[in-house]
């Protein structure tokens, strides 16, 4: 069981929920150490004071704020424990908004379960839960969590509740300055570009067959320098032959390729190309030439019978 990260209460209104918060991710970052080229020795940092130039304990290592060159002050654990500042003990959610009005632009690092602290909390977290299922809301909150204060994104997760960090308004950068020029495009590429994006559409992400390629080939390395062998050669895709210049032959390649992958046959019906509706001036044109030949069948059968009378009589 991971160490909670805070202890505290979420408030709305005038419930509160004691909780304590957990991390709702693990990693599985490949970390390398640094040595000394010439012996294979670790580099270490050693801690060292300033004044004195002598080594530290972390025990002897405190914080403080630097007011100018000369001058820090320090700052205890117990400082920063008891700031004024409403959510340095609690999360307090500010607002309810609708899940599909927040972007994903704006969130930020750090997802983080909601435990029940205690029988008694049980209760108010159930209660916050299924009413978050119901009107299928998203409350914003504000908390306090190493050293600042941030936004964040509480919601149901299974039967548990979620804190996502969010980015403040003012850290995301406007999109105008990457935005490209006014770009003219045919009605058939960009169904091209739908029929590629629903042949590879699945229900979930949950669905999808991923694997950290990186993280398994790096392994292959370690286990081959430990063995003194030659890493085992990987397959590589064939690299994109230059630029795309015919965009709809590339759109519908794709759509072939995605179609394989997933082991569907194409049935001919792998081309996004669609043929022309007929306008109304040639529909009016093929009408009366239709009228005109069952006129002129009709004609023919009508002689036809005119002269077989005849001959009866």
């Amino acid at each position: 069981m991971p160490r909670p990260l805070w202890s505290g209460a979420v408030s709305f209104g005038l419930v509160t929920v004691p909780c304590k918060l957990e991390a709702a991710v693990e990693r599985h970052d490949v970390s390398l150490r640094q040595i000394h080229i010439e012996d294979g020795g670790r580099v270490r940092y050693r801690k060292t004071c300033s004044v004195d130039d002598q080594e530290l304990r972390e025990d002897e290592i405190g914080k403080g704020y630097e007011v100018s060159k000369d001058r820090v002050i320090p700052i205890t654990d117990e400082d920063l424990a008891d700031m004024p500042l409403p959510t340095a003990k609690a999360i307090e959610i500010v607002a309810f908004v609708d899940r599909t009005s927040v972007d994903p632009v704006q969130f930020g690092a750090g997802s983080y379960y909601l435990s029940a602290d205690g029988q008694v909390a049980a209760k108010p977290y159930v209660l916050l839960r299924k009413a978050l299922e119901r009107n299928e809301k998203v409350a914003v909150a504000k908390y306090a969590l190493r050293g600042r204060e941030r936004l964040g994104l509480l919601r149901p997760m299974g039967d548990a509740l979620l804190l996502s960090g969010l980015h403040w308004a003012d850290e995301i950068r406007s999109s105008d300055e990457v935005t490209p020029p006014e770009t003219a495009l045919t009605e058939q590429e960009i169904k091209g570009a739908l029929a590629l994006m629903d042949s590879m559409t699945v229900g979930s992400i949950t669905e999808l067959d991923v694997t950290d390629h990186y993280t398994e080939a790096f392994h292959e390395v370690i286990a081959a320098k430990a063995e003194h062998r030659t890493p085992r050669p990987v397959a590589e895709e064939a690299a994109p032959a230059g630029q795309v210049v015919d965009l709809m032959a590339a759109l519908e390649k794709s759509v072939a390729d995605a179609r394989a992958r997933r082991g569907e046959t194409s049935g001919g019906e792998a081309t996004v190309h669609e043929m022309p509706t007929p306008t109304k001036k040639a529909a009016a044109k093929k009408t009366p030439a239709k009228k005109t030949a069952a006129k002129k069948t009709t004609a023919k059968k009508t002689t036809a019978k005119k002269t077989t009378r005849k001959r009866a009589s």
